[in-house]
């Protein structure tokens, strides 16, 4: 892999590069200590990982995270930060790692590690949503204990990666019911029945729990929704996810697309 490492102040940035290129997994190190030189390097050279600072200068690790994105969809992007509050803004910015300071070269490789099996899912899991929702792993179709799993599953793919509470998920599996406690119990064994499912093809970092959002690794699926919308392939014929009602508003919002 070859990484880059980002942050504003210089002894952390020593100490994160020296953790990042322990490891055996990453065949070079960039350092920088601004984020308009980080971006300068990352459009004009590959980048697979990047480690980078929240609080800085300029537009900040959120903001550099978003345009290395931008510039390499496959960047994996993991946040190095003193301050637990901007967890939930890495999270939804959907990154594949937060490290907590002091960074240390077992932290990092733990990281590494953990993005390494994702990719190995990644290759192996695809997901349908034009047509019907369907789950494939390795061509099969992926069998669910509970028709509901399928469908959170689906509800997660909808948002795109976008973290999500029980109560606003509740609202699209069970429109019609106004018994939250009752719902909100059922929500808890359909969340435990998806991640056994899972975890029987090795896939369980899939879904993602960052209280109070559910989310899942859009890094992880293939998936024809995904796609088109960053690509414009495969082309969209009309019907997306048409077995659930909920699905209505965004295939009405792909049909004005098209």
């Amino acid at each position: 892999m070859r990484a880059i490492a980002v942050d504003d102040e210089i002894y952390m940035l020593e100490t994160l590069q020296e953790a990042v290129s322990a490891s055996s997994d990453i065949e070079r190190t960039e350092a920088f200590s601004s984020c308009s030189a980080a971006l300068a390097y990352a459009a004009e050279h590959p980048v697979d990982i990047a480690f980078l600072d929240i609080s800085m200068r300029g537009i900040g690790g959120l903001g550099l995270a978003e345009k290395l994105m931008e510039l390499h969809p496959h960047c994996k992007i993991v946040f190095c930060t003193g301050y637990e509050e901007y967890a939930v803004s890495a999270f939804r910015l959907h990154v594949s790692g937060y490290l907590m300071k002091p960074i240390t070269a077992e932290a990092v490789q733990k990281e590494i590690d953990h993005i390494k099996g994702t990719k190995a899912a990644e290759k192996k899991l695809t997901i349908h949503c034009f047509g019907n929702f369907e789950v494939l792993y390795n061509g099969e179709t992926l069998p669910f204990k509970r028709t509901k799993s399928k469908e959170l599953l689906a509800v997660l793919v909808d948002r795109k990666g976008a973290g999500m509470t029980a109560k606003q998920i509740c609202a699209s599996l069970f429109p019609e019911d106004t018994d939250d406690t009752k719902n909100a119990a059922y929500f808890r064994q359909l969340v435990l029945d998806l991640k056994n499912t899972l975890k029987m093809i090795d896939a369980e970092a899939l879904l993602r729990h960052e209280t109070p959002y559910y989310s899942i690794d859009t890094n992880m699926i293939r998936c024809d929704y995904l796609s088109y919308l960053t690509t414009g392939k495969p082309e969209f014929h009309g019907e997306y996810m048409a077995q659930y009602s909920w699905a209505e508003a965004t295939c009405a919002l792909l049909q004005f697309k098209k």
